[in-house]
């Protein structure tokens, strides 16, 4: 099946949603529970798969993804396999950026036509799931479908977030709305497993995820070169046209991570005692950059936490957190409700010496420190009797050093919290 298919993820645009986390970085390479960056969940659902020919198409930010990619990605001389970044690029032919998900994909089709394939997975970089794609594919092979789109039952509640689809008894779509109004909800219910009927998900969402036959994909993007997005334009029009479009259920974890409410719920919700995302499936590998790092090393009371490799952690506590590679914690400090992301890069004791002499910390978290509900992103330095704590009591806003939303309190990357600083 491998050869049959390219798969293609979608870098998305320029993640304002999630800055100030994506101010330096794309979506895709948003690091992810404390090892991962976000490309990495889909790639590894693809490998995963036996699909691995995957382009990555990025527009905005897109250095530290190359980079991971470079790095993480490596396959055999002898093997077609890759995962190739294709950025925005002008041309003579086309002068502008990616207007849209369809023309990001559009304007990327020169770069795939001398390719071998049936079918093309088109795939979101920003999404949290474990899904097997193999299945996905050999359903629309089966059905003989033209597009085949991944869809999630949701309860009427979560409906009006989402492109919802309404099927008939063989499965295929019939009709699209986009983020339908409560009362308009009842006609759009779809035939639906018994367990997702008595949990009252009645009603499929389109998670943004779709198998398109080669020709299929050619025709309706070169054809319409107007329709710039999927899931507003491309998708009602092929049904509206007569297309063999059909929905391909999924009931399974997943979260689509589009603001810093979400990606913290995401991570935070790692730490439960059975978390609903399995990072422990070995049929269902995460896969990402293989660091030589020694292992963690820890004192102090620790419930419900991640630690992930190379952390020298002296804290007192720590409590339903996530703790990133590198990361350095001193003595006496707690941290509650928590990502912090961790360093790239160890400072050696001439750097120590130095961010001394200029009065600076170390990076990572000092001593006697007390950070609850908050995201401390990558080479953050904290000093000594730092105090974070966020909450609904803080207004939203965007300082120099950090960011409120929602209550949480995210520190900038390579921010610097001199001792006694309060937030």
């Amino acid at each position: 099946m491998s050869n049959a298919v390219i798969s293609i993820i979608l870098g998305g645009g320029a993640g304002t949603r999630l800055y100030p986390l994506t101010r330096r970085r794309s979506k895709p390479a948003v690091p992810l529970a404390g090892k991962y960056r976000l490309v990495d969940i889909p790639i590894s659902n693809c490998l995963n798969a036996g699909l691995n020919r995957i382009f990555v198409l990025t527009q905005y930010n897109s250095a530290s993804l190359n980079k991971h990619i470079k790095n993480t990605y490596r396959f055999s001389n002898f093997d077609k396999a890759f995962v190739d970044i294709l950025a925005a690029e002008q041309t003579p032919d086309n002068p502008t950026w990616y207007q849209g998900t369809a023309d990001a994909v559009r304007q990327c089709l020169h770069h795939m036509e001398n390719f071998e394939f049936e079918y093309v997975l088109i795939l979101s970089g920003d999404q949290l799931y474990q899904m097997d794609f193999s299945k996905f594919i050999q359903q629309h092979k089966d059905t003989g479908a033209d597009i085949s789109i991944a869809t999630i039952p949701v309860a009427a509640k979560e409906a009006s977030d989402f492109g919802i689809l309404k099927t008939n008894e063989q499965g295929a779509i019939v009709s699209f709305t986009e983020k339908p109004p409560q009362e308009q909800l009842p006609p759009w219910a779809s035939e639906v497993s018994p367990e997702m009927k008595e949990a009252g998900r009645e009603y499929l969402a389109s998670m943004g995820i779709y198998v398109f036959s080669r020709q299929v994909l050619f025709d309706m993007l070169m054809g319409n070169p107007d329709q710039a997005d999927f899931g507003k334009q491309v998708i009602p029009f092929a049904i509206a046209s007569g297309y063999k479009v059909f929905s391909y259920q999924y009931e399974g974890y997943w979260t689509d991570i589009g603001n810093i409410p979400s990606f913290f719920e995401a991570n935070i919700g790692l730490t439960d005692d059975i978390p609903l995302f399995n990072l422990y499936d070995e049929s269902q590998t995460i896969f990402s950059r293989a660091r030589m790092l020694p292992p963690a090393k820890i004192s102090g009371a620790i419930e419900r936490t991640i630690v992930a490799d190379g952390c020298i952690i002296l804290a007192s506590r720590l409590e339903r957190c996530v703790i990133g590679i590198r990361t350095r914690i001193g003595k006496g400090t707690v941290v509650t409700n928590s990502y912090i992301m961790g360093s790239d890069y160890y400072q050696t004791l001439e750097d120590l010496k130095k961010a001394q002499e200029k009065g600076l910390p170390p990076i990572g978290i000092g001593e006697a420190c007390v950070i609850n509900n908050a995201i401390i992103d990558k080479n953050v330095s904290i000093g000594n009797n730092v105090r974070i704590n966020g909450g609904k009591h803080l207004a939203d806003g965007d300082f120099e050093k950090y960011t409120v939303k929602d209550g949480i309190v995210v520190v900038k990357k390579g921010m610097v919290l001199n001792d006694g600083f309060e937030i």
